[in-house]
């Protein structure tokens, strides 16, 4: 009944423009937004009134949303297809609150682990975590791919060089191609390079195609020298065996586990170059953030909740307004890859359209996540969003405060400057999005039609206090939140991936097709077969 009403609802909202409510309602803002800590949530831009959201609050009533919270906190198997629990929240809970599941203290695993990484980190901070040859690690080199990549990836580029704390510089491989590789192992020294190899399941082709170039480089340069592994490689794994057997010696091995997701797994192990680029202090803010977003969702009423409120307007809008698709634009240079990181969090946990149940889900699912650096963005792609023929809704994200009190020189004025330039942009540009030819002052009826913009385009704003760890640690739980909350309503399975295997197994069989002797084209299809003849010729 709730879904009927909610859609009716839709029937009546389509034919308004979002440049009306705002006329209608001088106090809309005050109503229509929502503040945790350091987050500012305003919707007030999105194409709702207030009781939009009491039928989206019965929808999720309706869909056991309450129920299921209490599943996700209690350790419940909600990774129905592989019987898992999804316990990545356990992995910020402080030491000292007690966090047990089936009679085995996770909490104290986690805790064990930080202080390895913390063992780690202080090492190679010091100078003391050394090559084969003696020389201090200047350069470590992550390999890993998708979540252990662009989780640990975003938050290092993010906080780096506000919040950095490392002597070392940090790289990122992770292409199967190893064209990223090749390229930064024309500018290392062997002799001072340190390589994380991160894969959960120490399986991933991918990942170990990339470790075993890296250990042919040392062994090239440096010969095989004992204690070479030992110096030069870190493992981080739920399987500790696989990373002996590659050659990883125990004191170098930091542990994951299966309930830990790899797209929710930066607060973990796998978060080790995080902890490597603002040091432990930072990377222990960025958990406390994350954690008190997990207490503000697990206990806020869902009208002041930031998590299930955006989940909410996703819903509405995918399901009753029928936009299909979300830019994520971020006012800061520094958030350069949240974008990526977050098409990953959402595509993979919501790209799905089997339910729980085993049928096909009835109602659209995931829509398409993209994105960029807003100001890059400006001269790319918003021609399509303010004048093009579909419909996106939008992902404002902007710090208040750019630069702390103590850069303001005289020296700095200018960047300070262009960070207000960059403020006025994200608002400009939210505004005449959302409100069209009405945000522009004056009448403009006389522009030629070309000049015009329809506006209705619905925008949230997300506006940080500044961007630190503890606020960039609170932000991207409240996505992770909105994922699991619009999985409930959707009726799937946000914690599996299934869609990402066949391709591999498939990627396997084709390969050694590329590497025979001969050429078999039986069991494929004519468009493969005509490619690899190509491949094979050339």
């Amino acid at each position: 009944m709730s879904w009927n009403a909610l859609l009716q609802h839709a029937l009546d909202m389509k034919g308004r423009h979002i440049a009306s409510l705002f006329a209608g309602d001088p106090a809309r803002f005050d109503a229509l937004h929502c503040r945790f800590g350091p987050l500012l949530f305003d919707y007030s831009k999105q194409r709702l009134l207030p009781q939009t959201l009491d039928l989206l609050c019965e929808v999720a009533r309706e869909s056991g949303l309450e129920h299921w919270m209490g599943q996700l906190f209690g350790g419940a198997p909600v990774n129905a297809t592989e019987q898992r629990a999804a316990l990545h929240w356990a992995l910020r809970v402080p030491e000292d609150v007690p966090c047990v599941l089936d009679g085995e203290d996770i909490g104290a695993q986690v805790h064990e682990q930080l202080r390895h990484m913390e063992r780690i980190v202080r090492k190679v901070h010091a100078g003391q975590w050394r090559g084969v040859t003696g020389e201090a690690i200047t350069n470590v080199v992550n390999i890993g791919v998708g979540g252990s990549d662009l989780g640990p990836q975003m938050v290092s580029r993010a906080l780096a060089a506000d919040f950095g704390d490392t002597p070392v510089r940090l790289h990122f491989a992770s292409t199967m191609d190893g064209s990223q590789l090749a390229y930064l192992l024309r500018t290392l020294n062997p002799h001072t390079t340190l390589f994380i190899i991160s894969s959960k399941s120490f399986t991933t082709v991918d990942t170990l195609a990339n470790a075993d170039t890296a250990l042919h480089w040392l062994r090239r340069s440096l010969g095989n020298m004992e204690g070479l592994l030992r110096c030069h490689f870190i493992g981080v794994s739920a399987v500790p065996e696989k990373m002996t057997q590659w050659g990883i010696p125990r004191e170098n091995q930091l542990r994951i586990w299966d309930w830990v997701g790899g797209r929710f797994s930066l607060w973990s192990a796998i978060g080790l170059p995080i902890a490597l680029a603002l040091g432990m202090d930072g990377f222990r803010s960025l958990l406390r953030g994350a954690r008190d977003m997990d207490e503000h969702f697990r206990h806020a009423p869902w009208r002041e909740n930031l998590p299930v409120l955006m989940a909410l307007i996703g819903v509405w809008n995918i399901n009753a307004l029928g936009v299909h698709a979300l830019a994520v634009l971020p006012y800061d240079g520094r958030l350069h890859h949240l974008p990526a990181y977050l098409e990953q969090l959402e595509m993979e946990s919501n790209g799905k359209s089997i339910g729980r149940d085993g049928k096909p889900v009835s109602r659209a699912t995931c829509p398409i996540i993209w994105g960029g650096v807003g100001p890059n963005a400006q001269h790319a792609f918003y021609q399509l969003l303010h004048q093009g023929t579909e419909a996106v809704a939008c992902d404002f994200i902007v710090p208040v405060r750019r630069y702390r009190e103590q850069a303001y020189t005289e020296a700095m004025r200018e960047l300070v400057a262009q960070h207000e330039l960059a403020l006025a942009n994200c608002l400009a540009q939210s505004r005449l999005l959302a409100l069209g030819d009405a945000a522009l002052p004056g009448a403009v009826t006389d522009l030629p039609v070309h000049m015009r913009y329809r506006g209705n385009q619905a925008c949230s704003t997300l506006l940080l206090d500044e961007l630190s760890p503890y606020s960039l640690g609170a932000l991207v739980a409240m996505y992770e939140h909105k994922v699991f909350v619009q999985s409930v309503i959707w009726g799937i399975n946000p914690f599996d991936q299934w869609g990402v295997e066949m391709g591999k197994r498939i990627a396997t069989e084709t390969l050694a097709r590329i590497r025979a002797t001969q050429e078999d084209a039986s069991g494929t299809d004519v468009s493969t077969a005509g490619l690899l003849r190509q491949i094979r010729q050339a």
